[in-house]
């Protein structure tokens, strides 16, 4: 098997920062891609690495995440490249560094950032080139079944958006001829940010969880599971306490494309759950629109342009509540929301299915990859 020595990261690769920043990319179209925070973004004429190399979210939501990136790519400034030496695979480097949690090294007293200067000590198993392959091509396989229940999982959020269509219409053209109003309309109480605590007052005892910007951003119900907690007064608890029937919206971004994008609380919860500040909680009226029905219509291109239109940049991009409230929306009669909640529930009964079917399977990979980290499996 040949020998194994433990190293640390920055003896096996090397950080690249990127000063690429999403305005840069409006006149570049070509055939090398380009990736931020959320994934990939487009094809554009450059490209910044010849070798593959592991891209991490170093600045808001998702912070510390870590993807394995093609050569000649390229990411936005939100992400830093960790390049591999010669010494050491991507696809190795790329589980190793999913295995240290980087989230730990947040900084951020509002925004997470990480710094590569932070977790360049932490260690790892180096075992000889073709065992590092061979490890890579172990997880890859587990990898795979992960991706396709997540894929299963995605084509019924697809098959959801196809029912709003076949049953509202598209919203852009508006076929059925909706009537329109405005976002403040359909409020049961007015528009609010949200709870604020510093750094150094998350513990783990505390006796409420807080809800933040990654928890709502492309979801459509928030996800309110291993929340982080803090301690909340009970006049706190009152005026940020959640509920089913808030929609909840991104108010800051650093990337455009994130802000204004809105999830709704399940029914059931019974924990005390806060929304925080980076968050604007939209209390919606339920005797006259139904919440599944407004966050899948937050979705559409009707409502995003209207959002990002509104929205200003400066460092970090932004909006406010009454450009929230100012906005546009359509409002189908109520009997035919609630048809469309009742085909969201039937959807979200066969999803709920397939996630724990995920869960399994992501708790044995965790398994799985501690068993090829120490040599067990080789």
């Amino acid at each position: 098997m040949g020998k194994w020595e433990m190293v640390r990261l920055d003896d096996v690769c090397k950080a690249v920062s990127s000063n690429i920043a999403q305005k840069d990319l409006e006149n570049s179209n070509g055939v090398y891609p380009i990736y931020g925070a959320s994934g990939f973004i487009k094809n554009v004429d450059f490209y910044k690495h010849d070798q593959k190399y592991i891209a991490i979210v170093k600045d808001g939501a998702g912070v510390g995440r870590a993807t394995l990136n093609p050569a000649k790519s390229s990411v936005l400034g939100t992400m830093q490249a960790i390049v591999p030496k010669p010494n050491i695979t991507a696809e190795y480097l790329f589980y190793a560094i999913r295995r240290m949690n980087l989230s730990k090294y947040n900084t951020g007293a509002t925004i997470p950032h990480i710094y590569f200067k932070d977790y360049k000590k932490e260690s790892l198993p180096l075992p000889p080139l073709e065992v590092q392959q061979q490890i890579a091509n172990t997880l890859d396989r587990a990898a795979t079944l992960i991706e396709k229940r997540k894929e299963q999982i995605e084509k019924l959020d697809l098959l959801v958006k196809s029912q709003f269509i076949e049953m509202f219409g598209d919203p852009v053209t508006n076929p059925k001829g909706w009537g329109q109003v405005k976002f403040n309309t359909i409020l049961s109480s007015k528009a609010s940010n949200g709870f604020f605590a510093r750094r150094n007052e998350y513990t783990d005892t505390g006796n409420v969880g807080i809800l933040g910007v990654a928890n709502i951003v492309n979801r459509r119900y928030s996800n309110l599971g291993n929340l982080p907690r803090t301690n909340a007064k009970e006049n706190e608890i009152r005026k940020y306490l959640i509920k089913y029937g808030d929609l909840l919206f991104c108010r800051s971004s650093l990337v455009a494309e994130g802000i204004g994008k809105a999830s709704i609380i399940p029914e059931g919860v019974f924990e005390d759950i806060l929304f925080e500040c980076h968050v604007i909680r939209t209390p919606l009226d339920l005797t006259i629109c139904v919440p599944e029905y407004i966050q899948e219509l937050t979705t559409s291109s009707y409502f995003r342009k209207q959002i990002l239109k509104k929205s200003k940049t400066s460092t970090m991009t932004t909006i406010s509540q009454d450009a929230i409230l100012n906005t546009d929306i359509l409002l189908p009669p109520l009997e035919l929301q609630r048809e469309f909640y009742l085909f969201v529930q039937q959807v979200e009964s066969q999803k709920s299915l397939l996630q724990k079917s995920l869960y399994k399977l992501e708790v044995n990979n965790k398994s799985l990859t501690q068993k090829c980290f120490s040599g067990e499996l080789l």
